[in-house]
């Protein structure tokens, strides 16, 4: 098993950042570096919260994981520094802004699909205690009919008599 130097590491994970957007198999050929172990150091990076798109794929394809992760890294910048943080990374300002407006309106989406889905909730819980009482009413009949056809037959072998009673 080969050691890498973290700062191999960091080099190659930056070259798989924008604006360079280089794929893990390019990276391979020029590095001599496994592709799986690529794909694992891509993994971690990831997992710390870089922006790491998968195999250079333009800023429009990336993951939504990808494009919050650069909403969550911009979320305290100002103007001049999210126009310098855009310039060294290959994006545009506009396009950045956008992704930000669209994580903002996902969550307004979320809740009130949520409160959709909870009163939705509600009314089966409803119906379904309503379903349930109709049951027990008609079971109840039913019992109270199979009762009285009982008595019939256990009189009618007592008393004996004849269809008409």
């Amino acid at each position: 098993m080969t050691r890498y130097s973290e700062e191999l590491k960091q080099s190659i994970i930056a070259k798989m950042m924008p604006p360079e957007n280089k794929s893990i198999g390019e990276l391979s050929r020029e590095t001599g570096i496994g592709e799986a172990t690529l794909h694992q150091w891509r993994k971690k990076a990831r997992s710390k919260g870089f922006a790491v798109p998968a195999d250079g794929q333009t800023s429009e394809r990336w993951s939504t994981q990808d494009k919050f992760l650069i909403v969550v890294t911009i979320a305290s910048m100002n103007e001049a520094e999210l126009a310098d943080y855009c310039r060294t990374h290959g994006l545009f300002v506009e396009q950045v802004n956008a992704w930000r407006d669209a994580c903002m309106q996902a969550n307004g989406g979320v809740a009130k699909e949520a409160e959709r889905y909870q009163q939705e909730l509600r009314q089966e819980k409803k119906r379904s205690k309503e379903l349930e009482k109709e049951l027990r009413r008609k079971e109840s009949a039913l019992a109270e009919t199979a009762a009285l056809l009982t008595l019939r037959k256990k009189a009618h072998a007592i008393w004996g008599g004849g269809e008409d009673a």
